[in-house]
């Protein structure tokens, strides 16, 4: 990792060091200084490429993330992921806002066995903020020490669906109704599952469908060659197909577009988000680009469009290199243990509960959060995540030791699940599950058995009524007691021993009982609430390993 430095800041640092070479001579090697010498101002935008499900006996091809910054009309920069992750804290908070990119300068030192010399210095990311208008809850570090640095999603969020079909060919799979038909409020369409898993927050009321047009080329011409692989040019289809459609498509006021293709694209189904000109205006917005295997069923198209929302994908706790392996989430594995319907196709299931907190989906009172430094034991009801109007916990955090970079911060977090509605009937079981949250905010289901299984639809994966589970470090332990007609009974505690039924109550002698009658009874603590983070403005809501002078300038104009 790079050193952070402050604009305009020219140290020198010099490291000198003694190595016994082959003929005893000194070297001393000076590291070259970092100096950030720029800040570009533009749209963030990421772009997830998942592939359809793969066949029996077939690997799962990879997701790909790619990120850029938009800085005008036909001007992108591309950003290099793993910097962007690391500058951002939580990248995925600032996909489709306006935001500042401040880069440095990093030595590169090549070695040999024999020589270390300094080749020309190289651009790295030393920061992103947004620019925009943060909202009042994302201001202060929540008492689980993250920072929630997300734009809510809230009210009535208008998706346009534009259907475009490729020069040579002619194809139209499903008519403009079906797409219509496709954001209606019936259980299993979009528009009734988006409010329902926002619990009324969000809906996509005054969303349409539109075409089928024209693009003005062949398929091949929107395909590059990208390290030998094909790859589609996300952009242009997006430019193309919205000017197909300018003439007679309302674009003012949209949250979003998903775009329809009559042939197959790279192999891939992609979310987040584009920029174009739509009624005149450049505009940037929410983005997917869904071929016919993925808009014929609706689970793959509410994942891209909960990419569109900002959503990284989830994962398990296998280790491997498969996302796509935990069932128990939307943003994940959309297949697996999905319900289907004869004309939507499969169905989407919920969302993991901490990225519905994040979208501003969760009213505070059903969060519990259990401070890391706890010492009591506490019992709750945990409603099931997919009950509308509850009044019980939804979500309960285990909080642990904040880092100093508080992104990085793990926590763990527990939801219920219950296998009802028509999104989450064909769940693995009724269950507590339990996730981790690391890696600038991936959610992992954790799985108790040893090896961790492929995909996380096993008992495992699933804590049951009398069940119990603790982190690693013991922090904290979790019991599940009973099962309620909407969730589960839970107990958390320090020790195993706290959770266990209480040791019955001594009797006293009857004349020590009668001398101490007139005693006042003795207190019962109340349960420890989190602490309330104070409210932190401007730049001292980042890190302060993110505090860079300039882009505290812009954030505090």
């Amino acid at each position: 990792m790079f050193e952070q430095r402050t604009f305009g800041a020219w140290r020198t640092d010099v490291w000198t060091f003694f190595v016994g070479c082959l003929f005893a001579l000194t070297c001393i090697v000076p590291v070259l200084p970092l100096k950030a010498e720029t800040v570009v101002q533009g749209f963030l935008q990421l772009q997830w490429a998942d592939p359809p499900r793969a066949l029996p006996g077939r690997v799962q091809k990879p997701p790909q993330l790619d990120a850029w910054l938009e800085t005008g009309p036909g001007r992108r920069i591309a950003l290099d992921v793993n910097q962007a992750r690391r500058a951002a804290g939580d990248l995925y908070a600032l996909a489709n806002r306006r935001v500042a990119v401040s880069y440095g300068t990093q030595a590169n030192v090549a070695s040999s066995s024999r020589v270390m010399a300094a080749s020309q210095p190289t651009q790295v990311i030393q920061a992103i903020v947004p620019t925009d208008r943060l909202p009042q809850r994302a201001l202060a570090a929540g008492a689980d020490g993250r920072v929630m640095a997300s734009a809510p999603v809230l009210g009535a969020t208008r998706w346009i669906t534009l259907m475009c079909k490729f020069a040579d060919i002619a194809t139209e799979q499903k008519p403009r109704e079906y797409f219509q038909a496709q954001y209606g409020n019936a259980p299993g369409q979009l528009g009734h599952y988006w409010s329902e898993v926002s619990y009324g927050q969000a809906n996509l009321a005054g969303s349409s469908a539109h075409g089928w047009y024209t693009l003005p080329q062949p398929r091949a011409a929107y395909m590059a060659t990208v390290n030998g692989k094909e790859k589609a040019q996300l952009s242009t289809l997006f430019a193309d197909c919205a000017a197909a459609a300018d003439a007679e498509v309302d674009f003012s006021g949209i949250q979003g577009v998903n775009l329809m293709f009559n042939g197959e694209l790279d192999g891939n189904a992609w979310g987040g988000g584009a920029c174009a000109t739509l009624d005149g205006v450049y505009t940037c917005t929410r983005a997917t680009w869904s071929p016919p295997w993925s808009f014929i069923n609706l689970a793959p198209l509410a994942h891209e469009m909960g990419h569109g929302y900002g959503l990284p994908h989830s994962n398990n706790s296998d280790g491997d290199g498969d996302t796509y392996d935990n069932p128990w989430d939307l943003m994940s594995d959309a297949w697996r243990n999905a319900a289907s319907d004869t004309v939507l196709g499969t169905l989407p299931k919920h969302l993991n509960m901490y990225q519905r907190e994040r979208l501003g989906w969760l009213p505070a009172a059903r969060k519990r959060v259990i401070v890391a430094d706890n010492r009591e034991t506490q019992e709750f009801v945990l409603d099931a995540g997919s009950l509308v109007g509850s009044t019980q916990v939804q979500l309960a955090v285990l909080a642990m030791p904040a880092q100093a970079d508080p992104y990085k911060t793990v926590i763990y977090t527990l939801e219920a699940r219950r296998r009802t509605g028509p999104y989450e009937s064909k769940l693995a079981g009724d269950a507590v599950i339990i996730h981790k949250l690391e890696d600038y905010g991936i959610a992992y289901s954790i799985d108790r058995d040893v090896p961790a299984a492929n995909v996380s639809n096993n008992e495992g994966s699933m804590l049951k009524v009398g069940g119990r589970w603790n982190t690693p470090d013991e922090r904290h332990w979790v019991e599940v007691v009973s099962a309620t007609a909407n969730g589960f009974v839970v107990r958390v505690g320090p020790r195993p021993r706290s959770m266990s039924s209480p040791a019955p109550v001594l009797e006293r002698p009857a004349t020590v009982a009668a001398s101490s009658s007139s005693a006042p009874a003795p207190r019962v603590p109340a349960p420890r609430t989190a602490p309330q983070a104070a409210a932190r403005t401007g730049c001292r809501v980042l890190p302060e390993i993110l505090r860079v002078r300039a882009l505290c300038a812009l954030m505090e104009r």
